[in-house]
């Protein structure tokens, strides 16, 4: 460790390999939390590259548990966090809006970091429990078209760090990992990033993996399709930005994101979309961040405009309530 942060100290970049060696020695406790912590110092005031942020996600991928789904084609649609918007849970929410159009769905989260209710408060508040059972797991998949995975129980270098992170007064690298070590790899996502600079970084992660995906920004600032001005996507096939009246939706107001002051409020929102009695507000934006989504999954082959109605269609028809009630049934 102190070859590599004599390395840091003089400027230089670390290998992909290098650094999935030092996820795995912080794992074995090899190394002094000073010798972390500086690591991460150094890493944080000169900037992650792609290469590094992907040596330390093989790493947590090769030390963590793997959750091995019976489907070849899935999404994820997941944030960065870290916006300090206190958003309601739109992507947990627009999850259940692909499931229920017909799209399968594994669904990474954690407890909320910056916010109210992250997407494991949503789901825990509904009684449902985290399980790391491949068999549980994969039924629900299939039964439910939507499989839960809470991070916690898959990536097990995260405690090992977990008190310096704490101790720390700024982000590290391990707050940009949380987006691409989903445990069963899914070859689909949908990014929410809070800045085009992470924007950029992201786009050439997953050109680096290989998977069809999207990501988008808000130009105001919020990690995921806000709809309170215009926002800018990325995907395999196209870089555009976009405002509310291209996908045919009035400009949504801050106020209307807000999660609320407490986790029960923020799962008020989250069931009235899903029982299509949420602000028109609330509605349209995890139809817009749904949207998104199933173009992922369509791999751009069908129109932004054909794939709102797709989700539309899953609110206005019953089908996201049930898949949600369904998904419940399966892991209560």
């Amino acid at each position: 460790m102190k070859e590599i942060l004599a390395k840091l100290l003089n400027h230089e970049e670390l290998s992909r390999e290098e650094m999935k060696q030092i996820l795995i020695g912080i794992t074995h406790s090899e190394y002094p939390n000073e010798q972390i912590t500086a690591l991460l110092t150094c890493l944080q005031m000169r900037g992650v590259t792609v290469e590094e942020l992907l040596g330390f996600r093989d790493g947590i991928l090769e030390t963590g548990v793997p959750a091995i789904l019976e489907c070849d084609r899935y999404i994820d649609v997941v944030g960065t966090g870290g916006d300090r918007k206190n958003t309601f849970n739109i992507s947990t929410t627009a999850c259940f809006v692909i499931a229920g159009a017909g799209y399968k769905v594994a669904k990474h989260g954690n407890y909320a970091a910056t916010s109210v209710s992250g997407a494991s408060n949503v789901i825990a508040h509904h009684g449902i429990r985290f399980t790391d059972d491949i068999d549980r797991l994969n039924r629900s998949l299939n039964e439910a078209g939507i499989v839960y995975l809470h991070a916690q129980l898959f990536a097990k270098a995260m405690k090992f760090v977990g008190p310096i992170r704490k101790a720390l007064p700024f982000p590290t690298i391990f707050n940009l990992l949380g987006p691409i070590v989903n445990p069963s790899r899914p070859k689909c996502q949908l990014l929410g990033v809070a800045n085009l600079n992470q924007m950029r970084l992201y786009n050439n992660v997953y050109q680096s993996i290989g998977i069809d995906y999207g990501i988008v920004n808000s130009m105001d600032g919020y990690d995921e399709i806000s709809l309170t001005g215009d926002f800018k996507v990325t995907t395999n096939n196209y870089e555009r930005i976009f405002s509310p009246k291209d996908l045919g939706f009035d400009i949504a107001k801050p106020e209307e994101l807000v999660g609320g002051a407490t986790e029960d409020e923020a799962a008020q929102i989250f069931d009235a979309v899903l029982e299509n009695r949420a602000l028109p507000a609330q509605k349209n934006i995890v139809l817009a961040n749904a949207a998104f989504g199933i173009q992922v999954l369509e791999r751009g082959q069908k129109g932004i405009e054909e794939c709102i109605e797709i989700a539309r269609e899953s609110i206005d028809s019953g089908s996201a309530l049930r898949t949600f009630r369904k998904f419940a049934e399966l892991n209560s």
